[in-house]
């Protein structure tokens, strides 16, 4: 799986409130969520975030609370990969449950800069800046999550999987 897009670029310790405020959680529809995305770090994201950009931040992206809204606001929003130097635990789970890659690498963090086109290529974990014409490792999305996020998240695998079970067959609940 092989993705391109231009990078915005953010610091260490972004956390949940910063990537959509509390004020957004009684939303779950993910076309709102994705107009007040970064609203707080940077006011103008998410008019000017296109379809396929990559967002790529320092250490702890993603810390505070467990809210799946941040990840799905992200998504929503066009961010087609997140490149962290680390990602706090359950926003890393929460993002690849969403099908949302994430791939960690320190040293893309720290070179490449706001702007830069990328090419990620999620199978080795190869980052290329196509600016810069610089070529970076990150830590490869393992088979079995690349299968989620193309199957478009945790949810739609599972669909996926129960309908190819031999011999399934789904139950009704029987009313009374």
């Amino acid at each position: 799986m092989k993705l391109e897009g231009r990078i915005w670029k953010f610091g260490s310790n972004v956390d949940t409130d910063a990537i959509i405020a509390a004020r957004y959680l009684n939303q779950s529809d993910p076309k709102i969520l994705a107009k007040h995305v970064m609203e707080e770090e940077r006011p103008e994201f998410s008019r000017k975030v296109r379809k396929g950009d990559i967002l790529l931040a320092e250490k702890n992206f993603g810390c505070g609370s467990s809210r799946e809204h941040a990840p799905l606001a992200l998504k929503a929003a066009g961010i087609s990969c997140i490149i962290a130097t680390s990602f706090a635990r359950i926003f890393y789970r929460n993002g690849l449950n969403l099908g949302l890659p994430l791939l960690e690498s320190s040293e893309a963090s720290e070179v490449i800069q706001e702007g830069d086109r990328v090419r990620v290529h999620l199978t080795t974990g190869e980052i290329f800046d196509l600016t810069q014409r610089k070529k970076f490792l990150g830590k490869p999305i393992p088979p079995f999550m690349q299968e989620l996020i193309k199957d478009g998240g945790l949810i739609r695998h599972l669909k996926k999987k129960r309908l190819k079970i031999k011999g399934y067959r789904s139950v009704r609940p029987r009313t009374i």
